[in-house]
């Protein structure tokens, strides 16, 4: 049992299957007919003009913020943000593109008048403020359609364009029960993470129009990413947006069910009401020491992930509501 994170998915046997008929090309070339077709079918399903099949979310959101910006220009992102935080700085190191994190709200945005403010005045001492970077799930928290309108709107009065990190999106359309579209047509470009939720073994989507994509692919080159038969990779992607979304909703009840269970144990404070999709942050009370339990559990077959202040648990598809007991039962005996 996995509760790390929803990166840990195997492959189903379909899907598998699907990648072992898939009909491959070279790639590079752009006759790989499996890639072509996940990226075509990508684009729209999403109602976009253009979908680039890449290795890893993280090299999405580079392509995506170095197709946007140029050397010397900024972009706008929150203190959590995956891109800013947990991408080794990727922007600042290869795309020479200077990020201002400004700080989330609680519930994952970022204050609209807070954005307002950091926006540079067009003055040579001053980067160039040209792009507004939201990520959705954040945190596992879903930002309101309300507030994405309002970030587009912003956006447009001062010329930014507007990208969002989807790695998670698919959640974030499943929890406010919407179609993925009414999400994604407030952005002028967006990720999807293939290999999380949704269960295939590797690779994202960066969805843009024409000339964005175009430009991300010649940076794909740059950055190491031009794959050959892709192809069997590529039908993993497609066939998790094709059978593999409705059951996200699954997690979403399972992490509300370990989440209640958690609060009933000994030291854990309430964490249920701050789940939205499928990841819990439980905070514990002082005195109990994560690290030893998580080895603990480990040595009983459990993955969990300790922090100094509580602990992130990940519900997915190779979690089901039994290992949920199993993980609730163990956990109780330690703390016994």
């Amino acid at each position: 049992m996995d509760f790390r994170s929803d990166t840990v998915t195997q492959p189903t046997p379909a899907m598998k299957q699907s990648m072992f008929d898939a009909p491959l090309g070279d790639d590079v070339y752009g006759d790989d007919p499996t890639v072509n077709a996940l990226e075509q079918f990508a684009a729209e399903r999403h109602g976009f003009e253009a979908a680039l099949f890449t290795s890893s979310g993280t090299q999405a959101n580079l392509l995506a913020l170095m197709s946007h910006c140029e050397r010397g220009d900024e972009y706008l992102c929150g203190q959590q943000a995956h891109n800013y935080k947990f991408e080794a700085g990727g922007a600042a190191v290869l795309g020479s593109i200077q990020p201002q994190p400004l700080e989330n709200e609680a519930d994952g945005s970022i204050c609209l008048e807070r954005i307002k403010q950091a926006i540079k005045p067009d003055d040579f001492h001053f980067a160039k403020t040209k792009l507004l970077s939201l990520e959705n799930t954040i945190g596992g928290k879903v930002l309101s359609l309300e507030y994405i309108a309002q970030a587009r709107a912003l956006c447009d009065e001062h010329g930014l364009k507007l990208h969002l990190d989807g790695a998670r999106v698919y959640n974030a359309a499943v929890a406010l029960k919407v179609d993925i579209t009414e999400i994604v047509k407030h952005f002028d470009s967006f990720t999807i993470c293939l290999s999380k939720g949704l269960g295939a073994p590797i690779g994202s989507l960066l969805l843009g129009d024409k000339a964005l994509i175009e430009k991300a692919r010649r940076l794909r080159k740059m950055l190491g990413g031009g794959m050959r038969q892709a192809g069997m990779l590529a039908a993993a992607g497609l066939y998790a947006l094709q059978h593999n979304v409705e059951r996200l909703e699954e997690d979403h009840q399972n992490a509300q069910y370990l989440a209640d269970k958690l609060e009933q144990l000994p030291g854990f404070k309430p964490c249920k009401h701050l789940v939205q999709t499928n990841i819990i942050f439980a905070e514990v009370e002082a005195g109990i020491d994560l690290f030893t339990i998580a080895k603990q559990l480990k040595a009983k077959g459990i993955n969990i992930t300790p922090g100094y202040q509580g602990m992130r648990f990940v519900t997915h598809m190779g979690v089901s509501r039994a290992d949920v007991d199993e993980l609730i039962t163990e956990l109780s005996n330690l703390l016994m």
